[in-house]
């Protein structure tokens, strides 16, 4: 009783200490509590004093130790940041099985192409996540992050060892460790087998480097692609905090350490890396011994991709990616006890699932200052997200339904695991739904914001650090999902949760902050000498956040279609490189400040060739990124992906199939009939997307001649006066998917206004001009664009496109086919345009049906080649190289 009445007293002096949203957004508050109440204990669960400190910060202490993960070859300096800050970030559901109908099923309705299953992944994986580790942060996701279909694993206890794992040994030896370990003895589990204890863990007393032990896991990568890479261990008492791991993609090296100390016994995610197909020494991880600590490094098995789901329920899997799968299976399959996933004992994999994802985060925090009262793996994981849509539609058929957070107060008498208020995570759910409000309608207008719900929701309940629930949108509701389905909405939605997530744990910490910069524009590259190129950009400021103003930047380069370096510092807008002959160069870079790094430029690339006297300036004019294209009359609404499928950035497993049903009056209505009802087709693939690499094809293109020099250049900096066409003998125009489609929030045009005049000055200066792109013709509908088309691009065009049945390509001497149908290697030209020729010019190209697919002008003025596909959708390399071969030889003729 006299315990009980402590408790309570505690309690309610953390309660009053808590302030405003507003006061804790704008200053950071100066109240201490102590933690470790609820444990009765002065030291978390398993932690070494060392690791932590009493701090004055809400907190009321502060995790000192090393970051879990950490990558050494970047050369970033995070000081107000989320440097050695642990997140969890979940989006929703995932396909589960309904023991009650014996199938497996999505957790929400196939909506408008999509389903919360899928939709909500895509504002985490390819936006959020990356901003936060770009802060710096450590950020762990319950359900598998990696859209790969594919996966290798590599164990000590494989029996079939040579040449994929490797041993070697000096001074300190590898040898059995003792403990229970990962093993791979089954293709698929069913519910309550653990992998994590069927096996061994190796270990090594710690060295110095000249004496290092280490062991080489080395994969047969079944296609090349990027692949997440996962690491496992055990973690001991006397392990260290910086066991080193070397990653080998495509020959380049990239070192991580880990703190082993912490997250044994399960997979950890060290990053996604490009890898050649086969088995390679190029294509592997390296764990060695060497440390600066004197203890012991433990390795276990090594994961490659996020592979198939492979947790069989009633005798069948999913037979779909893990990545698409709920929470509860990856927890299974990552080594959580049953307790974490299991507690309905196989009766109701719903409901496992939902709390699963709380339940993992407890289990990884547990034992860590921030949750010291759980045993668990002693990651200090201090704030936990979950990211969903919701349901609810707008019956005016035009209105946004807009945003909801939650967060669970009155559980647990209003305090978490450490002792600390619940009313943080109401501050934390309070700042997300006022910041989106603030930064959707400062880029698009307006938003619609709708309550802060404070009550009992598992994802809001069950976890002890500061948590919350965002339903970003409704995904029954067509006006909020016009905006979903934008890329550019996405991204702005994800920067604006992580801005949030920035301010509140710096905040909780009484720490600074600096919002991250935005990427740099204006990118070009150009010759100053004969081998000598310089690399220009501009800065891009955040109108809407002062502190996101870059101080450096990090230039990362490939070299001849290899990986991407881990960069190189560079203080102003510009620097200069040096080109070895006949090889092609790529480049990106990205913002820095003292709060992290921007997402990177397009790629561009450069190639000198020896004695070439003759440069081509590749200009990358395919930017757009676009939802599928919108159907709306009085009583129809919805995506028609028939007639175009959008552009994502990058690919997507966001798609389920295309929508079939339109009728406005079945509003709400969960049936094949009801709005937005779609198909099934998609599911399961990772569609391509604009990776913003197409210079590269360009230029490997052209140096396959062998005669010329190649540089390339953004599109904004030919408008903006920063390349001068009339510097270069030929100009490759690549135009991709790029066109106004009339409902893309940032406007996209195949030729501006502009740049019709900087075209029109070139040729009439006698420049020789390739363009190629879906919508060259299509997308010039007045009639001052339709002289354009004519009078200098020498085509006409009636608004045709070939039967997408014709995906091949005749002309030239040859025959090629191109990508038509959306598919998961490249993007796809759905509907290209049929080009006619104006004046003298001619047919150079047919589709399949006999129409004009390319047209080429031999004037005595200048000599243009204009092409009714993107040239870079050319599937075949040979065929594509061949093509541009024989373009070059008829504009670059005398």
């Amino acid at each position: 009783m006299k315990k009980k009445i402590l408790y309570i007293v505690i309690s309610t002096a953390l309660l009053a200490g808590c302030i405003s949203q507003r006061r804790f957004i704008n200053q950071p508050r100066n109240v201490e509590i102590r933690s470790g109440i609820l444990s009765n204990a002065g030291t978390p669960i398993g932690a070494s004093k060392r690791e932590y400190v009493s701090r004055n910060s809400n907190w009321g202490v502060e995790y000192t130790g090393e970051q879990w993960v950490r990558n050494m070859s970047k050369p970033v300096n995070i000081t107000e940041g989320l440097v050695n800050r642990h997140l969890s970030v979940t989006p929703s559901h995932g396909r589960y099985y309904d023991r009650g109908k014996g199938y497996w099923k999505w957790q929400r309705p196939e909506l408008f192409c999509t389903t919360e299953d899928l939709f909500t992944q895509t504002i985490v994986i390819p936006y959020l996540i990356p901003m936060l580790e770009n802060a710096g942060a450590t950020v762990f996701t319950s359900r598998e992050r990696d859209w790969q279909r594919n996966e290798v694993v590599i164990d000590n206890d494989d029996s079939s060892r040579q040449p994929y794992y490797i041993e070697t040994n000096t001074n300190h030896p590898w040898r059995d460790a003792g403990v229970e370990g990962f093993a791979s003895r089954r293709g698929e589990y069913i519910n309550g087998e653990n992998p994590f204890v069927e096996g061994t863990v190796r270990i090594a007393r710690t060295s110095n480097r000249r004496n290092k032990s280490f062991i080489t896991y080395k994969p047969n990568i079944p296609k090349e692609g990027r692949y997440a890479v996962y690491v496992s261990y055990a973690t001991l008492p006397n392990s260290v905090d910086d066991a080193e791991y070397i990653v080998y993609h495509k020959g380049k090296k990239t070192v991580f350490h880990v703190n082993q100390k912490m997250g044994g016994g399960t997979w950890v995610y060290l990053g996604t890396f490009g890898f050649e197909q086969g088995c390679s020494a190029r294509n592997c991880v390296v764990v060695t011994n060497v440390s600066d600590k004197n203890g012991v490094v433990t390795s276990d098995a090594v994961r490659f991709g996020g592979g198939m789901g492979n947790i069989k329920r009633e005798g069948t899997t999913s037979g779909l990616p893990r990545c698409l799968e709920g929470s509860r299976y990856n927890a299974q399959w990552s080594g959580a006890p049953a307790s974490v996933y299991n507690a309905k004992e196989g009766q109701d994999d719903y409901t496992d699932d939902i709390n699963t994802r709380s339940r993992m985060t407890n289990w990884l925090a547990g034992g860590s200052c921030y949750v010291p009262g759980i045993t668990g793996l002693r990651v200090p994981l201090e704030l936990s997200l979950a990211v969903h849509s919701d349901a609810g539609f707008c019956n005016d058929y035009s209105s946004v339904f807009g945003t909801l957070t939650i967060c669970t107060t009155d559980f647990h008498n209003g305090v978490l695991n450490s002792g600390i208020s619940r009313n943080y995570s109401k501050d934390f759910a309070t700042s997300l739904l006022y910041d989106s409000q603030r930064d959707l309608s400062n880029a698009f207008g307006s938003w619609t914001v709708r309550k802060l719900y404070d009550r009992n929701y598992s994802e809001s309940r069950l976890p002890e650090v500061p948590s919350a629930i965002l339903e970003t949108l409704s995904h029954q509701n067509f006006p909020d999902m016009k905006y979903g389905q934008d890329p550019n909405f996405k991204f702005t939605f994800a920067r604006s949760i992580y801005k949030t997530i920035l301010r509140f744990v710096s905040g909780m910490h009484n720490t600074p902050y600096t919002v991250q910069p935005l990427a740099p524009d204006g990118f070009n590259i150009q010759f100053t000498g004969r081998n000598r190129v310089r690399l220009r950009w501009k800065a891009v400021n955040d109108k809407n956040e002062p502190s996101a103003k870059p101080t450096s930047y990090i230039l990362y380069t490939a070299v001849s279609g290899g990986e991407f370096d881990n960069g190189q510092p560079v203080n102003g807008t510009s620097c200069q490189i040096e080109l070895q002959p006949d090889i092609i160069y790529s480049f990106r870079v990205t913002a820095v400040n003292k709060g992290g790094e921007s997402f990177p430029t397009e790629q561009l690339s450069a190639a000198c060739h020896e004695g070439a006297t003759r440069t081509v300036m590749v200009v990358n004019g395919f930017r757009r990124l676009s939802s599928p294209a919108i159907h709306e009359t009085d009583s129809e609404q919805g995506f028609n992906m028939a007639a175009d499928p959008g552009v994502t950035y990058g690919s997507t497993a966001g798609w389920c199939g295309e929508q079939t049903a339109f009728d406005k009056n079945n509003i709400g209505v969960i049936s094949s009939t009801g709005l937005g009802f779609s198909g099934n087709e998609l599911q399961g693939k990772f569609i391509a997307g604009n990776d913003f690499n197409y210079t590269t094809t360009h230029a490997e293109a052209i140096m396959s001649a062998g005669k010329y020099n190649v540089a390339s250049c953004s599109v904004k900096a030919v408008e903006n006066g920063e390349v001068n066409l009339d510097d270069y003998y030929c100009v490759d125009l690549l135009l991709g998917l790029e066109k106004d489609d009339g409902h893309s929030l940032l406007r996209y045009k195949s030729f501006s206004s502009k740049m019709q005049r900087l075209l029109t000055d070139y040729t009439h200066s006698g420049g020789r001009l390739l363009v190629s792109g879906s919508y060259i013709g299509s997308d010039m509908t007045t009639d001052t664009e339709k002289d354009f088309l004519r009078n200098i691009l020498k085509v006409n065009n009636n608004g045709e496109s070939p039967s997408r049945y014709h995906t091949n390509i005749t002309g030239m001497g040859t025959s090629f086919d191109i990508y038509r149908t959306l598919n998961e290697d490249h993007y796809a030209a759905t509907s290209p345009d049929v080009l006619h020729p104006a004046g003298s010019a001619f047919c150079a190209l047919l589709y399949g049906d006999g129409r004009g697919a390319g047209v080429a002008y031999d004037g005595r003025d200048y000599k243009s080649f204009v092409m009714g596909f993107p040239f870079e959708c050319i599937i075949s390399h040979s065929k594509r190289n061949a093509v541009m071969r024989g373009i070059m030889s008829f504009l670059m003729k005398d």
